[in-house]
């Protein structure tokens, strides 16, 4: 697990158990990445999956306010960390002897596809990795590695909490055009990065997966409740019923 707070990232491993290392550093800086993938590598002997979801914000401030040392930094975190990691990591998974292959998972984001108003810095990164996925797809495939990339849509965290909150992100507005009526929850978007990982997504490479409730997919010029689809209340408890019987 890698964190640019070295505290965080060794919270992070402890709290998953002793199967799994903390490998703080920055991702847009190439001498860390090196070491990051040198210490998996050294642990484990190969490296089979890269998940590509560092990130950070852009203030979400108009494009004519947008500060360029933050417009910089915001696209060498998601885009440059993003080329960095998948590079290196790659020449691991293609190293003899194994030469096993493997798949890279990214994180992008609806906003790498539709505009959203003041997030020039954050628009401008995320879609910079769908189309780095697709490149990248096409490139390794003779490899045997598969690069596919997860566009999630608005997710309850604590971070958009806390967005919400402040007012940057309109929920109502969120809701009036997710035809499922509500906001995603990690674990939702957590399960399909496991699919594209694993197995069973074997013959799926180049692709952006969108897990936004269909946001990007809505199109109709009114509030999707007024098109009679789901309440938020009625979307939360499926959810929770679905939760449910996934536990049980």
């Amino acid at each position: 697990l890698n964190d640019l707070d070295p505290d965080a990232a060794d919270s992070a491993a402890a709290g998953l158990g002793s199967g799994h290392l903390a490998a703080p550093g920055d991702v847009a800086n190439e001498a860390d990445v090196e070491r990051i993938v040198s210490e998996v590598v050294a642990r484990w002997g190969r490296l089979d999956v890269l998940v590509n979801n560092a990130g950070i914000g852009d203030g979400a401030v108009p494009a004519l306010e947008q500060d360029l040392e933050r417009f910089h930094r915001t696209m060498a975190v998601h885009a440059d960390g993003c080329f960095l990691v998948s590079r290196t990591a790659a020449r691991a998974m293609i190293a003899p002897p194994a030469s096993r292959g493997g798949a890279i998972v990214n994180l992008s984001s609806v906003a790498g596809q539709v505009a959203i108003p003041n997030r020039i810095g954050y628009a401008a990164a995320k879609g910079a990795i769908v189309m780095m996925t697709k490149v990248l797809a096409c490139e390794w495939a003779g490899h045997g590695i598969r690069v596919n990339a997860v566009a999630p849509g608005y997710v309850r965290t604590a971070l958009v909490d806390g967005l919400i909150r402040s007012g940057k992100i309109d929920e109502d507005g969120v809701l009036a055009r997710t035809p499922l009526r509500r906001l995603a929850r990690p674990e939702e978007i957590a399960a399909v990065v496991a699919f594209l990982a694993g197995p069973d997504a074997s013959y799926v490479t180049g692709a952006v997966l969108p897990v936004d409730g269909g946001y990007l997919a809505y199109g109709a010029p009114f509030d999707t409740c007024e098109y009679g689809l789901g309440s938020p209340e009625a979307e939360s408890a499926r959810a929770a019923e679905t939760t449910s019987k996934a536990g049980g």
